[in-house]
């Protein structure tokens, strides 16, 4: 049994791993790829036709919204192709210059038709069928071969529709959460004590270096925005890519605010040296109202990652808590300051620069002024809709649900 079990560990390993955008696509991309070259064995006349999987291989992503515009784009990037290697082979032969003019053409045209990434490929369309000798039974064999590789790709990830990706970017929304939390007890344990200045300055250095986790959570939030676009898996697919949206905005102001207040404490230990950063009592509120604010942080990344209403009841109810535990701590700490600048103010803008630091990451996080960005977002979002759509527009306010009805199903906490 134990053997049995040994053997089948690789293959455990990858089925559990079938949600990986890696594992996913290259299971499905290998699939339509071999679909793709069966099915233009039948239909196209070329003995080997691989442009068929070449194309599935290239059209298959890891979200449906990816597999359709890829697949239009390459499409259109080969019939561009096919369409100037007929023109030149009507006028001229292949040499060097006429290479040269196709390839040119071909590529200005690749532009014209905005093909993106698909440029080139209107060029080696047009260089291999003008590289033949029978251009036109190429041509149009390159074009169905395509098209093949193009239908199999989209059809199978409309069979095996792409996983949603949404709980992958919850996980890193609520990660970069719990490492600002770590950061925030840190300043705070040393706020409470002597901080020397090479400490200070080393948690500057993190506080900066979380700007890299920010870009890798904004890579995973993209995917999944990608992924719930035209998924029909996926119900109220818009109202979910807008709060994780402005959550990740919402955590990176956070951010933001935090090194900045990671500078002020640099600075104040700069100037106290070997003092401590404030005196015994203050340095104790500043740590509490760190460690109140950490806590709100990851109930903040919680609340804006969680789709069950229970779930996210109750964290909202948790962060309104949090968030007013640390408004009390926060005007604590504000008496105290004044206090220190009435007994010594030489430091009175750095004082009143960590007070004003740690109320901007209060105000970020509370529910009323999400709920308010959230009904923002959402107008925003259906003004464009309107001005890029205004037929499809029309008909929803005729047969549809009115925005009005559309935008009560927001509730206060914005979900």
């Amino acid at each position: 049994m134990r053997e049995v079990s040994e053997w089948t560990a690789p293959l455990t390993r990858l089925l559990g791993r079938r949600n990986d955008p890696v594992v996913a696509r290259t299971l499905r991309s290998t699939a339509a790829a071999t679909v793709a070259y069966v099915v233009a064995v039948r239909l196209s006349p070329e003995p080997a036709p691989l442009t068929a999987p070449l194309t599935a291989l290239l059209v298959v992503q890891v979200t449906l919204y990816a597999t359709i515009t890829n697949g239009i784009r390459r499409v259109t990037a080969v019939v561009a192709g096919v369409l100037v290697a007929i023109a030149f082979s009507l006028l001229v032969g292949l040499t060097w210059w006429s290479l040269a003019l196709v390839i040119v053409a071909a590529l200005g045209v690749g532009h014209l038709v905005r093909v993106d990434e698909y440029v080139p490929e209107v060029a080696i369309s047009a260089m291999l069928v003008l590289g033949v000798t029978s251009v036109g039974n190429t041509a149009w064999a390159r074009v169905l071969e395509t098209l093949i590789g193009a239908v199999v790709g989209l059809g199978c990830n409309l069979l095996f529709a792409p996983p949603v990706w949404v709980d992958e970017a919850g996980e890193s929304i609520e990660e970069l959460a719990r490492r600002l939390r770590r950061l925030m007890l840190r300043m705070g344990e040393e706020a409470a004590g002597r901080t020397s200045v090479d400490h200070a300055t080393a948690r500057l250095h993190e506080a900066r270096r979380l700007d890299h986790d920010i870009v890798a959570v904004d890579a995973d939030l993209r995917q999944a925005e990608e992924s719930l676009r035209l998924n029909p898996r996926v119900r109220e697919g818009l109202l979910h890519r807008i709060v994780l949206r402005t959550g990740l905005d919402t955590l990176e102001i956070c951010t933001v605010v935090l090194r900045v207040l990671a500078r002020t404490f640099t600075d104040l230990a700069k100037e106290r040296d070997p003092e401590p950063l404030f005196g015994p009592a203050t340095g104790a509120a500043v740590e509490q109202l760190l460690s109140e604010i950490a806590d709100a942080v990851v109930s903040f990344a919680v609340l804006v990652t969680t789709d069950v209403s229970v779930s996210a009841e109750s964290a909202e109810s948790r962060l309104a808590a949090e968030l007013h535990t640390a408004a009390a701590t926060r005007d604590k700490l504000a008496q105290l300051l004044l206090e220190e600048v009435q007994h010594d103010a030489a430091q009175w803008q750095l004082l009143g620069a960590t007070l004003a630091e740690v109320n901007r990451i209060l105000d970020e996080m509370d529910t009323e002024h999400r709920s308010h960005r959230l009904l923002e977002e959402l107008d925003r979002c259906a003004r464009e809709q309107r001005e890029r759509m205004p037929r499809l527009t029309w008909v929803r306010e005729r047969v549809g649900v009115p925005d009005r009805l559309r935008r009560s199903r927001v509730t206060p906490r914005g979900r």
